[in-house]
């Protein structure tokens, strides 16, 4: 394994045309939007390191978890399920 990881689709219009750019090391430009990006490894979380938690876990112990019903605030301010 190299280490490395290409990424698959641009993280700003999904697309999967992407090749290296010419600005260094992790930079990437996208062929569809135009865009170019940098993907960088910026350490890892506390809390995988302390065992708990993984990824999208926000909720600790005793935390009740997100049941996925949200209400919508309208412009006008009025709650809507």
């Amino acid at each position: 394994m190299s280490g490395r990881a290409a990424p698959f689709h641009c993280p700003y219009c999904g697309d999967e045309d992407l090749r290296p750019s010419e600005e260094g090391h992790g930079a990437w430009e996208c062929g569809s939007c135009a865009r170019a990006f940098r993907l960088s490894f910026l350490g890892l979380l506390s809390r995988a390191a302390s065992g708990r938690g993984g990824v999208g876990d926000t909720a600790g112990p005793g935390t009740p978890r997100d049941t996925g019903t949200r209400s919508a605030t309208t412009t006008k301010g009025e709650t809507r399920p």
